[in-house]
Formats: structure tokens, sequence, C-alpha cells
């Protein structure tokens, strides 16, 4: 049995009460002793730190800065060489059947692009890019990455570097915090302000011990984040984003400019491109949609959906469910035909019994970026 990865954070993490468990090959918090629920509300309400250090970061050159780009926009539908220095952007790999193979974030730190990519697919993420001729693709494994997220993110960060105050939503710094390069972007996977941190490993402890000095950020795990980015309407890969799942399908056309269109002027060339182009122009068959259950009982994912409350054809299942705590009820998502629009009634399957859904727009609350 291959044994688990640890994040730089890993002791203190159990040191402070953690409940630890197995994800993606890391032995990450799930949660502390407050609790999922608590969690969740103080970040939307103050703001926690989130170890996310076991997400894969990526720095990728070319023979020019402009040749990386373009090779980068080889395997992404995204405008790699259009984003403007010290700026971040959301993107997609995918493959020749249109699918999604990850999403990731990437920010122009002017001589490289640096990647943020989830852990599972960290692996095979670095295999598709070193397979791209003229790109020198670099794993970055002695850094942590910290994610400060809720209304007081900024707040609290200035106080360790008064810099990122500056930041407006989706910009990328190179930062210093007491004589240590940090790289600062302002972005993140909750809804909420707040900024993602790459640390030295070796000062990843000191650091979140510094935010936790002011008494207003606290740690929060993976059960908050879950429920955090659900609100917001995020999706997360391996449930509502996989090679059965195309950008349009999964409300993510705006990822893909004008310029990367049918018509642009560097359309295509990315897996997929076919397939991808004509469903944004000419729609998609089914589209990823919000839905909140009648009652108090969370569907969970892989729970059937159907057109009424008698049918016996699946009309779909949820790909990600579960209680909102700022919301206040069970919320979940599904790839539902495009036909069904908001307000629309379908019925899930809950142990036996047919459950009124309404189909909702997302996001489930309001997004409070710095724009």
């Amino acid at each position: 049995m291959t044994a688990l990865l640890e994040t730089p954070l890993h002791d203190r993490h159990v040191l402070v009460g953690a409940k630890m468990v197995p994800f993606a090959g890391w032995d990450m918090p799930v949660q502390y002793p407050t609790g999922v629920m608590a969690e969740h509300k103080h970040t939307r309400e103050q703001a926690s730190w989130f170890d996310v250090s076991h997400m894969g970061q990526v720095i990728v050159r070319g023979a020019s800065h402009e040749a990386a780009a373009l090779a980068l926009e080889s395997v992404t539908p995204a405008s790699v060489a259009g984003l403007a220095p010290w700026r971040q952007r959301y993107g997609l790999f995918t493959d020749d059947g249109g699918g999604v193979l990850d999403d990731f974030m990437f920010a122009n730190h002017e001589r490289h692009w640096f990647l943020v990519v989830n852990a599972a697919r960290a692996d095979h993420d670095l295999g598709l890019l070193r397979a791209v001729e003229g790109l020198d693709v670099e794993q970055v494994t002695d850094r942590a990455l910290i994610a400060v997220q809720g209304p007081l993110a900024e707040q609290e960060l200035t106080r360790l570097i008064p810099a990122a105050a500056e930041m407006v939503f989706m910009d990328s710094r190179v930062l210093d915090w007491h004589g240590v390069e940090v790289w600062v972007s302002r972005s993140g996977y909750t809804g909420e302000d707040g900024f993602e941190v790459s640390v030295p490993n070796d000062e990843a402890v000191r650091f979140v011990e510094e935010l936790e000095s002011g008494g207003v950020v606290l740690p929060a795990g993976l059960g908050a984040r879950d429920s955090l980015r659900l609100e917001a309407g995020m999706p997360l890969y391996g449930h509502d984003l996989s090679p059965d799942i195309t950008p349009a399908q999964a409300a993510l056309g705006w990822s893909i400019p004008k310029v990367r269109r049918p018509g642009g002027s560097r359309a295509g060339g990315y897996p997929g491109a076919d397939v991808i182009g004509a469903e944004l122009v000419d729609g998609a068959p089914r589209t990823r949609v919000g839905l909140r259950p009648e009652g108090r009982a969370p569907i969970r994912e892989g729970v059937e959906l159907f057109a009424d409350d008698t049918s016996d054809e699946i009309l779909a299942v949820v790909t990600s469910g579960g209680f909102g705590p700022t919301v206040g009820g069970p919320i979940a998502m599904a790839m539902l035909p495009s036909s069904a629009e908001p307000g629309h009634t379908v019925y899930a399957d809950l142990r036996g019994k047919r459950v009124p859904v309404t189909v909702t727009e997302l996001p489930f609350v309001t997004l409070n970026y710095k724009r």
C-alpha cells in the first residue's frame, strides 16, 4: 500500500486536532474540532485559511514567453497569449472528444507561466504538458500553498503583506513577507474575496501562525471547502467535470473567449475544438444547473433525477450535492437537458421516494470578489 503524501503543514493539523482523511493520495484535514458547519460560517463571515499544498504548482517556459503561451494554447481553449502580465485566468485541458481532462489556474509572471492544477490530476497534467513540443515544464515541490478566504481576508493578509491590498480579483504577484518571496494571487474556491499564497515549505507553519495571531483567521478543512464551493456554484473535477462533460455542458463557456472560438483570430488548435466550438455556437444538449430540493434532506452525488414522479427514464444524476449552511438548506448540481430552465421542477429518487427539486441559477450565493 502506497504511503499517503503529507503537506508541510501536516504535523500542525494533527497537533490542533484535525480529522485527517486520504484525499488524492494525500493525508489531508477534512475538519477541525469546531466542525464543518462552524468553519463554513466563519469563512463567510470573517476569514479562514485552507491548506491547499496538495495542489500541483507548475512553472512553464518556452523558447520565448510568447512561444510558451502559444504552445499552451495547443492543449487548452483558454486565451493564454492574451493574458496581461501579472494577471491570472481559469483554463481547461480538453480531449479530442471535447471532454474536460482537468481545470486549472494560470498566471502570466512575465518570464514564465505559473499553473496550479488539481491534486488528483497533477501527474496526468504534468505528462500532458511535457508532451507539448517546445515547453519546459517544472513541477514546484518546495513550496506550500495556503488559501486565505473570507470578507476579512484582505484585512488579515495585509497585516503580513501590506502590498496585497493593491491587488484586485485575478491579480497575481510576487511579493515580500519578512524578506521571504511569496507568490500571491487574489482568487480562491469559496466565492468570497481572498488570496492564495505560495510560500517556501519551511516557512509554511510560521506563515499560518502569523495569520492566526490576529485572532480572526481560523483553519478550515476539505469539508468546508466543498460546501463553500458548492454554494458558489463552482465545479469539482471528477464530479461536475470529466471527459464525458464538455465546457459548454459544464456551463464554462465563459472561460473560452471570442478569440479562441469559431471565427476568432486564434480559433481552434486545441483538442476537441470542433465539438467544443459547435456547442458554443449552437448550444449544448445539456447544461450544469443548480438544484434546490424540497425539504431538508440533501440529495448527494449519484442521486437519479426524473422528469416527473412516475417516470422510469433517468433524466440525469446529481454531480455534486449537500447542505448549504449559508443557503440554509440542501443544494445540488446536475447536467440537465438545456430545456430545463430555472423554475422547472424535476424529481429526485431519495431512498425510493420521489422528491420535487427546483432548477435554479448558479451560484446559490452572491460572489464577493474585489474587482
